[in-house]
């Protein structure tokens, strides 16, 4: 098969415990995800990636495919890792388990970035902040790039940095958006590369793959998501779903 969907959703989370199961509006929000992500036409199958059995129930129950992977992973590259090695595959789709307004265009726009050109082993998406209350909060990170949209880099931190006083005109910020694209190749080296120094100050794993040389394609997309981190995160998408 081409492009296999996975979904890492562990139960333990420290700020919402068992947020995958949290429900929204009658569902558990892994399974807002599921049905979302299963829109995109490029996919060939779609997995949840999980260590417990509870969310393995749930996705049972509304009739996803779900596997129980190993509990010492330390992240959801690693749980993905663990689900591909053994598939017959060529493009991984890192979706994440707490996006429960994840579009299935954004799925659609990674896979066939990947497709079309055979050079690129990883991509992820971005998209203009419009509100400013993003620029300062931490848990949006940035993402700035080059002039051919590959990353340079993700920060927790309002970046570019401006004196906006001196200048003239004004420079956009993105935010990224945490799905990822993989080559089935580089996603086994990717999880077994060392963590340097950039990724543990700015706890973004992502920052794993440019510290070691490699290239991260970004690609601007029109949708935007909220990662369910907290309670206040979760009514507020509730909010969402509910007018849309």
């Amino acid at each position: 098969m081409d492009v296999v969907g996975i979904i890492p959703a562990r139960y333990g989370s420290t700020r919402l415990k068992a947020k995958a199961l949290a429900d929204i509006m009658g569902k558990p929000m892994i399974q807002h995800i599921y049905e979302r992500a299963k829109k995109a036409s490029v996919l060939d199958e779609l997995i949840v990636a999980t260590d417990d059995e509870r969310i393995k129930e749930a996705v049972d129950s509304f009739g996803g495919k779900a596997v129980l992977t190993a509990k010492q992973h330390t992240s959801g590259t690693e749980r993905l890792a663990e689900v591909v090695f053994d598939l017959d595959v060529k493009i991984v789709i890192n979706i994440q388990g707490d996006e429960p307004l994840i579009h299935s265009m954004m799925i659609n726009e990674l896979a066939y970035t990947l497709m079309d050109d055979s050079s690129l082993l990883m991509a992820t998406l971005k998209h203009k902040i419009k509100d400013s209350e993003d620029f300062k909060n931490p848990n949006v990170v940035k993402v700035i790039t080059d002039k051919n949209n590959f990353a340079i880099y993700f920060s927790r931190s309002f970046i570019p940095n401006m004196l906006r006083k001196k200048l003239n005109y004004w420079i956009d910020v993105y935010k990224h958006i945490g799905v990822y694209a993989y080559t089935k190749d580089f996603l086994l080296t990717f999880k077994n590369l060392t963590p340097l120094q950039l990724e543990k100050a700015e706890a973004l794993e992502q920052l794993r793959a440019l510290e070691h040389g490699y290239k991260i394609k970004v690609i601007e997309t029109q949708y935007d998501t909220i990662s369910v981190d907290t309670k206040k995160d979760l009514i507020a998408v509730t909010k969402l779903l509910q007018n849309s």
